[in-house]
């Protein structure tokens, strides 16, 4: 009978896990959208975002606008199954939250509940600040989201860095304290200049994590595919850290050339 005790049981991070860490050491968070990517995350990250930018990595959407609440789900549920460690937050897809703070709680409800994450994340400041404190009240764990945010790119008019104009600062700055006050637990900073990324970083007592947002954010958040190099354009805040679009390249091109040659299979790779 063997003497050795069991091992713990892994404990996953909670949502005021991650409020805690504000100030403290770096929040690394990664986005994930199946299974066997997030179990692999897993091991290394603080947070893992299912983010609907998963309609353009995944599905070649122009933008985020068109994401279902349903591919959210599926999604979701598909990390949700692969992770043990770290939590997991769920986007809410453009359409979901911004009609009104009930019909932004039954989806959030309903995330929530068919897919078993920690908390959802929607955009917007000042303007969802009602709606966020709607949800935290009821108990939905909220992430917000400032700065750049994707859903609303055909107002903005593209994909643009914001807080050039120094002017407009007092604004994002506003935006992310109304949300912080609200309830969110943490707000993602896009895509914002430096100075502007330290004035929210400074200005908030939830953490902020950083998406070309500068070092000064409490933490940082990459798109996974990005940062691997599978997208062969990735944005100017992007540092790859791997060249996996090459490696598939090389895999296929050698899979194809085997094929083509009857070289694969082999008797190793044959029943007899």
């Amino acid at each position: 009978m063997s003497t050795e005790p069991a091992p713990k049981p892994v404990r996953r991070i909670t949502v005021p896990d991650i409020a805690a860490r504000k100030g403290g050491a770096p929040i690394v968070a990664l986005t994930s959208y199946h299974a066997h990517t997030a179990a692999i995350v897993d091991r290394h990250a603080d947070l893992i975002l299912v983010g609907d930018s998963l309609g353009m990595v995944m599905h070649g959407m122009e933008t985020t606008v068109g994401v279902p609440l349903d591919l959210m789900l599926m999604h979701g549920r598909a990390v949700v199954r692969g992770t043990r460690r770290a939590l997991v937050v769920v986007d809410m897809p453009f359409g979901t939250y911004e009609e009104s703070p009930n019909v932004a709680f039954r989806n959030a409800a309903t995330i929530l509940k068919e897919t078993g994450c920690g908390a959802v994340k929607l955009e917007g400041g000042a303007r969802m600040a009602e709606t966020i404190r709607f949800l935290t009240e009821r108990g939905v764990p909220v992430m917000a989201h400032v700065g750049l945010t994707p859903q609303s790119a055909l107002t903005m008019g593209g994909f643009k860095t914001q807080g050039r104009d120094p002017a407009t600062w007092a604004t994002h700055v506003a935006d992310a304290v109304a949300v912080a006050q609200a309830g969110a637990f943490s707000v993602v900073v896009e895509g914002v200049v430096e100075g502007l990324a330290r004035e929210i970083t400074q200005a908030v007592a939830i953490p902020t994590i950083g998406i070309g947002a500068s070092v000064d954010c409490d933490g940082q958040i990459l798109v996974l595919e990005d940062m691997l190099g599978l997208n062969p354009k990735p944005p100017r805040f992007v540092k790859t850290y791997g060249a996996l679009g090459q490696a598939i390249e090389d895999a296929v091109r050698g899979y194809a050339d085997d094929v083509r040659a009857r070289a694969f299979p082999t008797d190793a790779q044959t029943y007899r």
